[in-house]
Order: structure tokens, then sequence, then C-alpha cells
């Protein structure tokens, strides 16, 4: 395979990533228009970041739109005004392999302090763990900031039982709960 058509196809799958106010439709008016230019989403994730909120696609174009297009396309959109957008080359395969696969969810609640993220997900080394996806928030509650940290995991089946068990002893450590479930 020549270099030229090894880059023309790695510019086929689009990294979109998205950073603006939060408001109702701004989903659905991207993704829309992203539908009524043929293309087709990879992996999407969307999430509310205090009054903000992100939006990151991965976008199968086709054959006949470029990069530049495609921005200039969703700069158009009303939803996206003020929105800080980006389109570039996803140098990586579009596809997971093993790891990716979720395996357990973790939950962890507690008081908020600094480096609970940190010392949680330094607890998955050595297990062969990768965190597949990771949401965190912080709460006002009656006794100050609450903590709520919603993990979904990839463990080895073989380490999952020690895995878990560190990462119950850490939350522990630091005053936190933590339970966790096995999926299907």
């Amino acid at each position: 395979m020549s270099s030229e058509h090894k880059v023309a196809s790695s510019l086929s799958i689009a990294l979109i990533s998205i950073h603006c106010e939060d408001r109702p439709g701004l989903v659905a008016g991207v993704t829309g228009r992203l539908y009524d230019l043929e293309i087709n989403l990879g992996d999407t994730a969307f999430a509310v970041l205090g009054g903000g909120a992100e939006l990151t696609l991965l976008a199968k174009l086709p054959d006949r739109l470029s990069l530049a297009e495609l921005e200039r396309e969703l700069k158009s959109l009303p939803e996206l005004k003020d929105a800080k957008l980006t389109v570039t080359p996803f140098g990586y395969r579009g596809s997971h392999d093993e790891r990716a696969r979720i395996t357990h969810r973790i939950e962890i609640t507690g008081d908020d302090s600094p480096g609970l993220i940190a010392r949680l997900s330094e607890a998955f080394s050595g297990f062969g763990a990768n965190i597949v996806w990771l949401n965190s928030e912080s709460l006002e509650g009656a006794s100050g900031a609450r903590f709520l940290l919603r993990m979904a995991i990839f463990v080895p089946a073989e380490k999952a039982e020690a895995c878990l068990a560190t990462v119950a002893n850490t939350a522990g450590q630091m005053n936190l709960k933590c339970q966790w479930s096995k999926e299907a």
C-alpha cells in the first residue's frame, strides 16, 4: 500500500470535539446535520460539565467530504454558536480491542477532596485493568461538597477479585463508599 493511500484512508475517520454552553437540542442538531451529510457515527460521548457541554464523536466521512467542509457545515449550526469546535483526522483504529470491553461498573461516593480520582485510578495499576468510561461529579450536600465517581472498567477475569478489593480498600482508606457490579 502506498503512503498516499495510507494518508487518504487515515483521513476517512474524523474526530469531532465540541465544547460549548449546554443547551437543549445540541446533540440532536449536531447528529442530525451529520446524518444529512451521510456521515456514519462511531464512538460518541456527551457530557454536561457545569454549565457547559462536551460532545465528542468519531465520524466516518464519505469520500466526497473533506474535513474543512465538515467543519464549515458544523460551524453554521445555530446550536454551535460560540462553540469551540475542532475537526481533525483520527489517527487510531476506529474499533475497540479487548481492553475496551466493559467487565465491571464501579460507583464511589463520599466527601470530596483533591486527588480522589488520581488515588483511585492508581489502584488499577498492576492488574491489567483499563478505565473504559469515567464520570465524576462534585455535588453540594448538607455537610459540604460530595463526590460521586462512576467508572466502567475492563479487568482480566483472573485478576478481577484482587483488583476490585484493592479499589475498595483504597476507597475505604479515603472514607469513601465503594460498590461494583459485574457486567453480564
